[in-house]
């Protein structure tokens, strides 16, 4: 895989009209401002209320910001379903318009999905989407899905699907788990992207690829020059100045 997308991604929101309809041209404003100021785009994860959203309407936004002459390269949809066919179908779009990535949850419904189910269900969306299917980041976020994504699981992925399986978004908010992730297959081209820009300054010396973080809704181009300065001597306060933001942000709303 080359030109991978690398940096600062926003789980961009998702603002809805007053008939609980996603708002298109507010939509698509943010995600060309988000563009503008050095954020890529992951659109349809938590934050932006994906569950909620129908697979139709996801793909008609998507189709709208593409329309907008939003890059596909910008972009991570959250492809990720209860039901197989509505992750394929999601992948298979996203990966037809030229996604970077397809950040891609674990089914999350029932509870206890066995390791062989996990591995069945990624092995299966991407069987189904073919030659074409765009780079899969697997989503780590089990306080809600309780379904992980384990070592020995992105071990297997890799072993079978090297080509497609290019990473993984971790928002457990457990630090060793991020670094477990990184120290074990960064190496190899897997790219690790934690959910808080708090990590960066810990994450990248050893391998992260950048962060996806709720705060680059309000803070792109602050937590993009973080990014881009983590081995600089500006560095500590970059961070510094990017977590005051972000409690800043946390205590307004």
């Amino acid at each position: 895989m080359t030109n991978k997308i690398r940096g600062v991604l926003a789980p961009v929101l998702t603002p809805f009209n007053a008939s609980l309809e996603a708002d298109v041209a507010r939509f698509i404003a943010h995600c060309r401002w988000l563009v503008d100021n050095s954020a890529g785009l992951a659109i349809f994860g938590t934050n932006s209320e994906a569950a909620s959203i129908t697979t139709p309407e996801r793909i008609a936004l998507t189709d709208a910001l593409l329309e907008a002459g939003i890059p596909a390269g910008r972009m991570m949809p959250g492809t990720g379903a209860c039901a197989l066919p509505d992750a394929v179908e999601l992948s298979r779009h996203a990966s037809k318009a030229g996604a970077a990535g397809l950040l891609t949850l674990p089914p999350f419904f029932f509870k206890g999905v066995s390791e062989d189910g996990v591995f069945a269900y990624y092995a299966e969306i991407i069987e189904r989407v073919g030659a074409g299917c765009a780079p899969i980041y697997l989503y780590h976020i089990p306080q809600f899905t309780h379904v992980p994504i384990t070592l020995t699981l992105i071990e297997r992925l890799l072993q079978r699907y090297p080509t497609v399986i290019a990473g993984a978004k971790d928002s457990a908010g457990d630090w060793r788990h991020t670094k477990a992730m990184i120290d074990t297959f960064a190496a190899d081209g897997f790219d690790v992207f934690p959910a808080s820009e708090s990590f960066l300054s810990a994450a990248m010396p050893i391998g992260a690829a950048g962060c996806i973080s709720a705060t680059v809704n309000m803070n792109p181009a602050g937590i993009h020059r973080m990014f881009e300065g983590w081995n600089s001597t500006e560095a500590p306060g970059l961070q510094a100045t990017s977590m005051r933001f972000a409690k800043c942000s946390k205590a307004a709303t």
